[in-house]
């Protein structure tokens, strides 16, 4: 029988990391908790900009304190907000904000591709990696690995875990032992885990039968990285799979008994996709911030004071991406930022993989 997680942890604000936000929860925009940086008294002009992010405070406050140093003629209010509720907001406001900031992938796309986003024409932005961006108008903006957690108690006794293939193997050999203790995303409510089953089931060959085997194992099904965390630390479950990398780093930084596993047969990789919308009712302000965070101040800034990981190619060591290719290489997946984001929203393709993940992961329940 299907486990759902059996608590909603203080973290659930964490749900703005779905990448479709398909869940309603978070807080409702007109009591989102923002950050204001009134611009420095002795500048002779100040400028607004006002940023709303799918982003939480903690991870989006070293970004504004740097620019805002570098920046204090700037007035900042940043509204952080769940990504379904910045997508709704934005389309009954769509001259509210300068800025989005969001890891809904696909509907920051549809966004731009509908005409709602302006171009950004400075040195950082045409430089900025082909693969990252879309045409000059949408920028992935940080590198966040989706990772595996699992108990050093399991690794001490049943040796380790570094891939999906040896998470299937776990799963097979040691189903009893494991009944009840995994959880992973459920699809069919978290957006983050809808997509990436989409990608998933592209990428390997072998992706049924790992749903097969959660099935088999009970599995508990949770709505958010934040849900699964909170199990983990307090013992409820031994291993997680499909986690949002940053916020488990960041989580789990005081609990050294659990593991952080990226794995090395390949490790999908979501982006925070950043826009200025065509309607931006500062859009000087707004091109000034979007390019700091394509420059390498910003990118720095994300790199070494956030779990966030940062893409500048220039940029080496921890937190970077290309410090992750360095020791995943080709086994790193980007989601791709292009027309396929624009399938994940398809009703009909949407029913199609859910019909067959259900299928699949109830398939050895009824033996």
């Amino acid at each position: 029988m299907t486990r759902r997680a059996s608590t909603m942890p203080p973290l659930a604000r964490l749900i703005g990391c779905g990448l479709l936000a398909l869940l309603l929860i978070g807080p409702p925009s007109h009591a989102a908790p923002s950050l204001r940086y009134p611009a420095a008294p002795e500048s002779d002009v100040t400028l607004p900009l006002v940023i709303h992010g799918a982003l939480d405070l903690p991870q989006v406050r070293p970004l504004l304190d740097a620019f805002h140093r570098d920046h204090p003629w700037f007035a900042i209010h940043y509204r952080n907000l769940s990504t379904l509720a910045l997508h709704e907001r934005f389309l009954g406001s769509p001259g509210e904000a300068d800025v989005l900031i969001s890891s809904a992938m696909p509907w920051q796309y549809r966004l731009a591709n509908d005409g709602h986003a302006q171009p950004l024409e400075t040195p950082a932005a045409r430089r900025w990696p082909a693969w990252a961006r879309w045409r000059s108008e949408l920028f992935a903006v940080t590198f966040e690995p989706i990772v595996m957690v699992v108990n050093e108690a399991v690794i001490a006794r049943f040796g380790e875990v570094r891939s999906h293939a040896d998470l299937l193997t776990l799963l097979e050999r040691r189903e009893e032992t494991l009944r009840g203790r995994v959880v992973t995303y459920d699809p069919t409510l978290s957006g983050a885990g809808y997509t990436y089953a989409i990608e998933e089931s592209r990428l390997s060959p072998r992706y049924w039968e790992l749903v097969a085997a959660l099935g088999a194992s009970e599995a508990a099904l949770a709505g958010t990285t934040g849900e699964m965390l909170e199990g983990l630390i307090e013992g409820r479950y031994l291993v997680g799979y499909n986690l949002l990398g940053s916020y488990a780093r960041e989580r789990l930084a005081d609990h050294p008994h659990l593991r952080i596993v990226v794995p090395e047969d390949y490790t999908l990789v979501t982006q925070r996709l950043a826009l200025i919308p065509r309607r931006a009712p500062h859009p000087a302000a707004a091109q000034r911030f979007v390019d700091f965070m394509l420059g390498e101040r910003g990118q720095q800034v994300l790199a070494r004071e956030t779990p966030l990981g940062a893409l500048h190619p220039a940029l080496e060591g921890p937190g970077t991406a290309a410090a992750l290719r360095r020791r995943l290489g080709e086994a790193l997946r980007p989601i791709a930022l292009g027309p396929g984001l624009l399938a994940t929203l398809d009703d009909l393709k949407r029913e199609a993989l859910l019909s067959r993940w259900r299928r699949e992961f109830a398939r050895r329940e009824r033996r």
